[in-house]
């Protein structure tokens, strides 16, 4: 694929993402959503065609018949169940959320959120068999929840835009195709569902039941002292004298950032429960998140889940009360930070170690947007300027594990600016009316302040360890909370 068809691909790829998360529901929407998910597959083949991945695929024809065979009928029966049974596409979304399907070609390995590609892409060709024979008027948001998918859609457009000019447009354009576009179209698809307090039950017992058997993997890992993937860590736990479990996910903070997140809504749920059965059940599923998220080690999700609980102590309680218990904490983290080791005082050597060499990853960070403030160096472009303006050009790296600085030193001042505003109207949108609620509030208000308190979590974790647009459950969050900010109160079923 030449550079003009790559590039020209990229921003229609993205622009249709981005109005299927403008439009109402109809045909131009699905057409948009149906456009976005057939561009990014091709625009990642022909920017991979030459890789040994690729090579080795193309080689084995059969092999490619078979994966085609499979998606399609998997697809078809996604489509199928979804038709019959509307309520099963939020969930098998919220299902799909953690799993990556390890991928071999080419004496390599990509682990790719394949499973939730083919629901994204059942629920395109759901909703275009619904809308086909007519052509519907779907609702349009109003007011405060307006903003949010417009800012989101700028977002969208904007990386896509500077990735044009990136110092590694391939990793951009990989970033655009395997994250943004189709989680534009996950939103879009969300946007549509009826959140009333019987689908908001479920996905809470969705999400419990999932995170607890993610739970009892760790545990095996932990008990037996053996992971099933990622070798790094593998490695890490021979030198260390603590064992780091990561479940079924990848990376460790990654899982503890899942266990967190869950734990944050389960305790909104038992918050504002009112019947003992569920608030002991509840109980019960916190202990065991709990239990599975220490043997994590992940300092990140601790403080993630820290500020979730801090949200969620807000909205239920006081807020100038959790303002200042969250002030006592900061201050006495500061204090410990300064008085471990006896030393009194803190040295930027010391601090680098202490965060695992993230100290030098966000001053680099800093001195590549110092060079290029306005533009950055492109989307997707850190890994590519970190190695190119820093003395140890072999230095693992790939993002800057904090994800301001990332976004300032690929994007500059446009792209911060745009990543703010997304943040400002995120909170404003999920936060809006909720501290005025009555003290017993209906189920639609209870899932409010459990996304809201979620996506704070997420935040504050992605602060530490990045990943806010590459995360799935970031443009989940958003979506649900936009539709329950506009939706009427929804009461508890009986």
């Amino acid at each position: 694929m030449s550079d003009f068809l790559a590039g020209a691909g990229l921003l229609i790829a993205a622009g249709a993402g981005a109005t299927a998360i403008l439009l109402p529901a109809g045909r131009p929407r699905a057409v948009a959503m149906a456009a976005a998910m057939v561009l990014f597959p091709v625009l990642i083949l022909g920017d991979q065609w030459h890789t040994a991945q690729i090579v080795d695929l193309r080689h084995d024809e059969w092999r490619i018949v078979a994966l085609l065979a499979v998606a399609t009928v998997v697809i078809g029966a996604l489509a199928y169940a979804f038709r019959c049974r509307p309520v099963l596409l939020p969930l098998a979304i919220v299902f799909a959320l953690p799993f990556r399907i390890p991928l071999h070609a080419g004496g390599d390995t990509a682990n790719l959120l394949v499973p939730l590609y083919l629901v994204i892409a059942a629920g395109v060709a759901t909703t275009a068999i619904r809308v086909w024979p007519r052509s519907p008027a779907g609702p349009v948001a109003a007011g405060a929840a307006r903003w949010l998918p417009r800012v989101l859609a700028v977002v969208v457009v904007l990386y896509a835009v500077q990735a044009l000019y990136s110092a590694d447009f391939s990793k951009g354009l990989q970033n655009v195709c395997f994250f943004l576009v189709p989680f534009t179209v996950a939103f879009a698809l969300l946007q549509d569902v009826k959140w009333d307090g019987r689908l908001l039950r479920w996905v809470l017992i969705v999400v419990g039941i999932e995170a607890s058997a993610f739970v009892l993997v760790g545990s095996v890992e932990f008990v037996t002292r053996n992971l099933f993937w990622n070798d790094q860590i593998i490695r890490s736990n021979e030198f260390h004298t603590y064992f780091r479990v990561n479940s079924v996910f990848w990376d460790p903070n990654i899982y503890g950032r899942y266990l967190a997140l869950v734990t944050v809504v389960a305790t909104a749920a038992m918050l504002w429960e009112r019947t003992r059965d569920r608030f002991w059940l509840l109980c019960a599923l916190i202990l065991v998140l709990w239990i599975g998220l220490v043997p994590t080690f992940s300092q990140s999700s601790f403080i993630a889940l820290l500020a979730g609980l801090a949200m969620l102590a807000a909205i239920r309680w006081s807020r100038r009360w959790t303002l200042a218990a969250v002030v006592v904490g900061l201050v006495g983290g500061v204090l410990v930070v300064l008085l471990v080791g006896g030393s009194g005082k803190v040295t930027p050597d010391r601090l680098n170690v202490d965060l695992s060499g993230r100290g030098s990853l966000i001053s680099g960070g800093l001195d590549l947007f110092a060079e290029r403030p306005l533009q950055g160096y492109g989307s997707g472009s850190f890994q590519a300027a970190y190695r190119e303006h820093r003395q140890n050009k072999d230095a693992p790296v790939t993002i800057s594990h904090t994800e301001p600085v990332t976004v300032a030193a690929e994007q500059g001042l446009i792209g911060l600016v745009a990543y703010i505003a997304l943040i400002v109207v995120a909170l404003w949108t999920l936060g809006r009316g909720l501290w005025t609620a009555p003290p017993a509030p209906p189920a639609g208000i209870t899932a409010r302040a459990a996304v809201l308190a979620a996506f704070v979590a997420l935040l504050v974790h992605t602060l530490a360890y990045a990943g806010f647009f590459e995360d799935p459950i970031t443009w989940v969050l958003l979506a649900v909370g936009t539709s329950l900010a506009t939706a009427p109160a929804v009461r508890n079923p009986t």
